[in-house]
C-alpha cells in the first residue's frame, strides 16, 4: 500500500499524555462526590458552572417556565427531529423479538426482551447547548419502555437552557436535573440523599464527562466509551473542495480535539482541500475553535485506489463517515469498522448529528471495531430462560449433564442433574458417579 500524508496530525503519545491528565481528575472528583454527596455535588456546580439552586431537579413550574421561552418555531422543529428519531427507533424495536423454541421434545428455551430500569441521560452543554443529544437518549430510552429517565444537563448563563428543558420534557423524561459535567454523571450513577442512582448513563460530552462514564462502568452500564468528535470524508473527483472541506470542518468545530480525516485518491483534490479549509476558516464564525481542531487532529490522506481506502478507513474506525464517491454502496458492502456512514453528496453529518433519524451518539477512539451506537437495543436486556416440561426430556438432558460435569470434576453440579435422572427417569445414580 502507498499512501502519502499531505497534513499529518497529532502524535499518539502527546494524545496520551492529555488522557492521562483528564483520567486523574476524574478519579478524584468521582472520589469526592462518593464521600460528600449532595454537598460535593453543589460545590462542584458552583465551581464549575457557577450556579446553585434550591434543588438541582427541576419542578413542572420550572419545567413550564422554561417551555414558554422557546419559539413556536423552535418547539415545532424539536418535534420534527423527535419524531423522526421516534420511527426509526419504533422500527429497530420492532425488529426484536422474545422468542420460545422447544428445541428437544419437552425442553423450551426462549428468551425475553426487559428494558433497562433506570437511565441518565446527559445532554451536553459547555460551549454549544446539545439540544438534539436529548433526542438521542431520552427518545429512544423512552421507545425502549425505560420507567424511569433522568435527564441532565448543564445550566447556560446561570439558568437551566430553555430548549434543552423542554426537548428532555418533549422527549419524555421523568426526571430533569440542571447540573452538567462530572458531577451530573457522578450523581445519577452513584446516587446522593437528593438523586436516586440510577442502573445505566448514556449520552455523550467532554473527554471529562466521557472518562467519569469510562470509570463508572461496572457500577452502572454505559452505553459506550466515547471520546471527542470525530469525522472522515473518503472522496475522489466527483465532487470538489469545497464539499470536503465543509464536511470536515463541520465536525470539526465542535472541539479543539476533533479529528478530521481526508481519504482521497485525487491529490489535487487533496490539495485543493486544504487551500479551501483555509478560506472557510477566516469567515466561520466558529473558525478560532475549528483551526486549533484542524492544525492539530487534521489529516488529509492519498491513497491509490479505492481499496486502499477502504483499507484505511477500517483502520481509523471514525465515528462519522461520509463517502462521495462514484461507489458509495461499495464502501455500505465492505466496511467494516464504523460509528455511522453518511452515503453521498445529498446527506451529511449534520443530518444524523441533528434531525434525520439515526442516533448520533457514536462510538469513537477506533470503538467501531467492536461496537455500534446508541440505539434502542441499547436500552433492552436480553435475558435467557429455560423450561422442562416432561419426565422424559429431563432425564435424558439430565444424563448428558451428569457426564459433562463429571468431565470437568463438578461433582455437586452432576449431583443436580443425578437427582433428576433418579426422580424423573427412574434410574438409580450413586452419589458422585455420572449417569450411564
Amino acid at each position: 500500500m502507498v499512501t502519502r500524508h499531505l497534513k499529518t496530525a497529532k502524535s499518539e503519545a502527546a494524545r496520551a499524555d492529555d488522557d492521562l491528565a483528564v483520567r486523574t481528575t476524574v478519579e478524584r472528583i468521582l472520589t469526592d462526590i462518593k464521600e460528600g454527596g449532595d454537598s460535593t455535588v453543589r460545590r462542584l456546580s458552583e465551581e464549575f458552572d457557577k450556579y446553585s439552586p434550591a434543588s438541582f431537579r427541576l419542578s413542572n413550574q420550572e419545567i413550564e417556565a422554561a417551555l414558554s421561552k422557546v419559539s413556536t418555531r423552535d418547539l415545532s422543529d424539536i418535534r420534527f427531529a423527535q419524531d423522526q428519531v421516534r420511527q426509526f427507533a419504533e422500527h429497530q424495536k420492532a425488529a426484536l423479538k422474545d422468542i420460545e423454541v422447544e428445541t428437544l421434545p419437552g425442553v423450551i428455551l426462549g428468551h425475553r426482551n426487559i428494558p433497562v430500569q433506570s437511565v441518565g441521560c446527559y445532554i451536553p452543554g459547555g460551549k454549544y447547548p446539545m439540544v438534539a443529544s436529548a433526542h438521542m437518549s431520552v427518545v429512544t430510552a423512552k421507545v425502549a419502555g425505560v420507567p424511569r429517565i433522568v435527564a441532565s444537563a448543564p445550566p447556560q448563563g446561570g439558568a437551566p437552557h430553555p430548549a434543552i428543558v423542554a426537548a428532555m420534557h418533549l422527549g419524555g423524561a421523568d426526571e430533569i436535573l440542571c447540573l452538567g459535567g462530572i458531577q451530573a454523571v457522578g450523581a445519577m450513577a452513584i446516587g446522593t440523599s437528593s438523586i436516586a442512582p440510577v442502573d445505566m448513563i448514556v449520552g455523550p460530552g467532554n473527554a471529562f464527562v466521557a472518562e467519569a462514564k469510562r470509570q463508572l462502568f461496572g457500577k452502572v452500564g454505559i452505553d459506550l466509551f466515547a471520546g471527542p468528535t470525530e469525522t472522515m470524508v473518503i472522496a475522489d473527483d466527483t465532487v470538489d473542495a469545497e464539499m470536503c472541506a465543509t464536511d470536515l470542518l463541520g465536525q470539526a468545530e465542535h472541539g479543539i480535539n476533533s479529528p478530521a480525516v481526508l481519504l482521497t485518491t485525487s491529490e489535487r483534490l487533496g490539495l485543493e482541500t486544504l487551500k479551501e479549509i483555509e478560506r472557510l476558516l477566516e469567515i466561520l464564525p466558529t473558525g478560532a475553535t475549528a483551526r486549533k481542531s484542524w492544525e492539530d487532529y487534521g489529516e488529509v490522506i492519498v491513497c491509490d485506489s479505492h481499496d486502499e481506502m477502504l483499507q484505511q478507513a477500517n483502520f481509523f474506525a471514525s465515528e462519522h463517515v461520509q463517502v462521495m464517491t462514484d461507489r458509495d454502496d461499495w464502501y455500505l458492502e465492505n466496511m467494516t469498522s464504523y460509528g455511522a456512514l453518511f452515503l453521498g453528496p445529498r446527506t451529511n453529518v449534520a443530518y444524523g448529528d441533528k434531525v434525520i433519524g439515526t442516533n448520533h451518539t457514536l462510538p469513537t477512539k477506533k470503538a467501531g471495531r467492536y461496537t455500534g451506537g446508541l440505539w434502542v437495543g441499547k436500552f433492552l436486556k436480553t435475558h435467557s430462560y429455560q423450561k422442562v416440561v416432561s419426565d422424559e426430556a429431563s432425564a435424558l438432558i439430565g444424563e448428558y449433564c451428569s457426564r459433562l460435569c463429571m468431565l470437568e470434576g463438578f461433582v455437586g453440579h452432576a449431583e443436580q442433574a443425578n437427582l433428576r435422572v433418579r426422580r424423573y427417569g427412574k434410574r438409580n445414580v450413586p452419589y458422585g458417579e455420572a449417569a450411564e
